[in-house]
């Protein structure tokens, strides 16, 4: 079997970031997924569940509800090993087209207060399982490591 795309990229180089993972077709339309990677792999501890968990939930509701990126977005979701995410949009873009929706999402997250969004039995599967103050300390590394000042070492992955 061929290694699936994330699995040739050089994880000992890796840094936090923001990439262009891949852009697959789905018929005459382009799909772009972004490898947002938070913590450096193999370097850094990964992120918690409960931290992950509530980014999650907090990053979906943002970009389902950001007024100009909303009809594009189709998956944000945790990576299995807990450094970063994955996002899926409608359409073909580089990392520089999506900083400012970044920077709006982590910004929300790290700014949020009260009750994270579907953090209920009725709306979640394991809605006691998230950590806000955690979600908000990855959320302002990532603003101050990548958001801030981003260089190409941050948008594009190392050959």
């Amino acid at each position: 079997m061929e290694k699936i795309t994330s699995f040739t990229i050089d994880h000992l180089r890796l840094q936090t970031g923001l990439y262009v993972s891949r852009v697959d077709c789905a018929g005459q339309e382009k799909i772009t997924t972004f490898d947002i990677r938070m913590t450096r792999p193999n370097t850094e501890p990964v992120m918690d569940t409960a931290a992950v968990h509530a980014i999650e939930h907090l990053g979906a509701t943002y970009l389902r509800n950001e007024p100009q990126w909303k009809a594009r977005v189709l998956y944000f979701g945790p990576m299995g090993c807990r450094t970063g995410f994955y996002l899926l949009l409608a359409g073909e873009y580089r990392s520089a087209d999506i900083l400012p929706l970044m920077d709006g999402m982590f910004r929300f997250i790290a700014d949020y207060a009260g009750e994270i969004p579907g953090a209920s039995a009725k709306d979640c599967g394991n809605y006691l399982d998230m950590n806000l103050s955690m979600a908000q300390y990855h959320a302002r590394k990532y603003i101050r490591e990548v958001l801030q000042q981003p260089t190409p070492d941050r948008l594009n992955y190392p050959d």
